[in-house]
């Protein structure tokens, strides 16, 4: 049986968040057609790199992730993922990751309304202490999305992701809760800081 998924709406999205458990549900009970329309698979390459994880173990021994599928309103159309991977539950910790899958739904905002709504959950449902993100250092929009959610820029990874055939560094961001509700609170009070 395939639980019921997180939904959490935004302003024009409806994200759709599925854990490790009910990826596998799906994978376990669905055809391969219900499979690629569940979980938005726009082709065949995006079903096997699923099935790929799948087969593989989403999941090991303390880690876990939530995948918030993006369903655009006007549409009711998946146009990309935003989630939280990497998930320590032992120490209160996870990696946001994301992606649109069409370059029409890139530049407008959306994935920075996804993003945000994910942080919110990852610290007021999950009870996460820090979220990290690792962007490639070429990734200009990624790094823009995560300066707006005031993430702090700790480090460089070097050579952390082989990218076609040459190794890219990463950038490694947090947020702590902590800085996350002052943050919220500014927004709050007009953007002054309280």
């Amino acid at each position: 049986m395939i639980l019921k998924p997180i939904t959490i709406e935004t302003p024009r999205l409806k994200l759709i968040g599925y854990s490790s458990r009910d990826v596998t549900s799906i994978f376990e009970k669905l055809s391969r057609v219900e499979v690629m329309k569940t979980l938005g698979h726009n082709s065949e390459e995006d079903y096997q790199k699923e099935e790929y994880k799948h087969r593989n173990g989403y999941s090991s021994y303390n880690r876990d992730f939530i995948l918030f599928l993006l369903m655009e309103k006007v549409t009711n159309n998946i146009i990309g993922r935003c989630g939280l991977h990497n998930w320590n539950r032992e120490h209160n910790r996870a990696e946001i990751g994301y992606n649109i899958s069409s370059e029409e739904h890139k530049r407008k905002g959306l994935m920075t309304e996804a993003v945000s709504a994910i942080i919110d959950y990852g610290f007021n449902e999950l009870n996460l202490n820090r979220i990290e993100a690792l962007v490639g250092c070429k990734n200009i929009p990624s790094i823009k999305i995560i300066e707006k959610q005031l993430f702090v820029r700790e480090g460089l990874l070097r050579q952390h992701c082989l990218v076609g055939e040459e190794y890219e560094d990463s950038i490694l961001f947090s947020i702590l809760d902590s800085e996350f509700a002052v943050r919220k609170e500014e927004k709050r009070v007009g953007g002054k800081p309280v």
